[in-house]
């Protein structure tokens, strides 16, 4: 069997608006801003030639009954491939899932980079992430997920659309910081963004913000307005604020994941030992807490 590797970053979302009102997928996404990690999805797949096209999906070693996303990314490319194959595919997925690192758009963009590469698919780097922007819109999993994925580093989405049609801008950012994060549960993207009432303070507030951090585009702005946007929308819950008032007690501004009961801070180096310690405090487990550089290349063969 021929073996074709890749890997995307996690990305975190700090703050957003919904864009979603065209008919045309490559045209809806969101506006926002986040910051892409060095922990991710690995995604290897095995192909062989076989009597009739079959895939099976493993995540971490272990074989799902459902990968929506990826499935549909597949889907989307089997028909370029010429002839039948035996699939495999393999996701290593490094960030926890359900909980605001950008799972599914990172497992389905290596995937599409791996594929492409594999049946010799001839689209660009962009046209590969293209196909997984929309299967994400499909499944309402992500809005601007895959195409801060692509591109890497901290990011403001100033045009909403899929890579190629959306704009993103980097904000510069030094050396030193990492990305710190203690995770309490998952929360759902999908339910989060079919529900209207939540949407309408997303967009109340988010559109905004946005605006406000392309005109002061600092990391330090990026976590206040992160931080802003999560109070308005009210998902904190209970055991995060515990954890964010202390942290704000020592002068660390953190906020929540979009959409995930996990806080997250950029910090520099010498702060993020007191905000380890402080997360500490506040869970049961080391596994919890999750520490990453930012992970400036976006995603990629290996």
């Amino acid at each position: 069997m021929k073996e074709f590797t890749a890997f995307s970053p996690g990305h975190i979302t700090g703050l957003f608006q919904i864009c979603d009102e065209a008919e045309e997928p490559l045209l809806k996404g969101s506006r926002g801003a986040g910051v892409s990690i060095t922990r991710g999805v690995i995604t290897k797949i095995r192909i062989e030639k076989a009597p009739k096209t079959s895939f099976e999906i493993r995540i971490n070693g272990h074989g799902v009954k459902s990968a929506k996303v990826s499935e549909c990314v597949i889907n989307a490319l089997l028909p370029v491939a010429e002839g039948n194959y035996r699939i495999l595919v393999d996701h290593k997925v490094n960030v926890p899932i359900g909980s605001g690192f950008g799972s599914s758009g990172a497992g389905a963009l290596s995937l599409a980079l791996a594929l492409n590469e594999a049946f010799r698919c001839g689209l660009s780097h962009v046209e590969a992430a293209q196909v997984v922007h929309i299967a994400e819109i499909k499944c309402k999993t992500g809005l601007g997920t895959v195409i801060a994925e692509t591109f890497g580093g901290l990011e403001i989405r100033e045009k909403p659309g899929a890579p190629g049609v959306g704009e993103v801008k980097h904000i510069p950012i030094d050396d030193d910081y990492v990305v710190a994060c203690l995770k309490f549960g998952p929360m759902s993207t999908k339910e989060a963004l079919t529900n209207e009432r939540l949407r309408q303070r997303i967009n109340d507030l988010g559109g905004k913000l946005v605006d406000e951090l392309i005109a002061r585009p600092k990391p330090a702005n990026f976590m206040n307005f992160s931080r802003s946007f999560a109070e308005g929308v009210g998902l904190i819950s209970k055991r995060m604020r515990k954890a964010l008032e202390e942290a704000d007690g020592k002068g660390i501004t953190c906020s929540m994941t979009m959409f995930g009961e996990c806080l997250f801070s950029l910090v520099r180096g010498d702060k993020a030992e007191e905000l380890l310690e402080i997360f500490r405090r506040h869970t049961l487990s080391e596994d919890n807490i999750i520490v990453a550089e930012i992970d400036h290349e976006g995603a990629r063969l290996l």
